[in-house]
């Protein structure tokens, strides 16, 4: 049995947000201090739960499903064998005029181990510096984006068979799958709960932009996120343009 103690100080801080026929357990804000450069910035941090992750369909039940549900099922649910998102969120997210946004799909090489493959983790902290300088924004950390939507481990193979010439696109396509696997619907979702007023997205990928549109997301524009350019990513950056449509550095000019 749960105690009203706990119960009382988690009430406030979950909600339910529907996403297609699912609903997403949110989580937060929660006071995040990060570490940009030296500097102490303070973030508003939040993370969601599909309510399919439990093995009780009752916790699918809807909007005023109880607290104390949540908790109880919290130790058996093995969560740390799934993966959550989470969205960091700065300044006046739900009032400021304009805010920018940036949905970045996790890179477990780029985000953590700082690989030259890929550009990733360059734009995860860039991205939060243009947030903080902007005043007003949010980056959507989407954890079930990895190696654009196939998996670590599957991505891991898709690295091999790129050591052996392939790109990405190929390798992603000789494994299975389609180039691109990734879902914005809940990313969107939690988005729309959380702040109604125009959006400027940070990105070179016109498959965000769609998503985003085609949900009725308030979409003001788009801002272009280049740079840590090299030889190790020089094919991975040239092959995002002419094989996954994004946009080109010559399109900003």
């Amino acid at each position: 049995m749960i105690s009203e103690t706990i119960v009382s100080a988690l009430r406030d801080k979950i909600n339910v947000v529907p996403s297609g026929d699912k609903s997403l357990y949110i989580v937060g804000p929660i006071k995040l201090p990060v570490n940009l450069d030296g500097e102490t910035v303070q973030f508003q941090w939040y993370c969601w739960l599909r309510c399919d992750s439990f093995q009780d369909a009752d916790l699918c039940g809807g909007k005023d499903l109880e607290t104390s549900k949540i908790i109880e099922h919290l130790s058996s649910a093995n969560l740390a064998e799934m993966q959550q998102s989470s969205v960091l969120v700065y300044g006046d997210f739900a009032n400021s005029p304009d805010a920018l946004i940036r949905m970045h799909s996790i890179c477990h090489t780029g985000d953590i181990f700082g690989s030259k493959r890929c550009d990733c983790g360059y734009q995860l902290k860039q991205s939060m510096k243009m947030i903080q300088a902007h005043g007003s924004g949010a980056l959507f950390y989407l954890a079930n984006h990895e190696g654009r939507g196939i998996g670590l481990f599957s991505k891991a193979m898709a690295y091999v068979l790129q050591e052996k010439g392939l790109d990405t696109v190929e390798a992603n396509l000789q494994l299975g799958f389609e180039d691109d696997q990734r879902s914005y619907e809940d990313a969107i979702q939690v988005l729309k709960r959380l702040r109604e007023k125009p959006v400027t997205l940070i990105t070179n990928n016109p498959r965000k932009m769609n998503a985003l549109q085609e949900s009725g997301a308030n979409l003001s524009g788009r801002i272009p996120l280049w740079g840590d350019i090299s030889e190790f990513n020089e094919k991975y950056l040239a092959t995002k343009v002419a094989r996954s449509g994004h946009f080109g550095r010559e399109s900003e000019a």
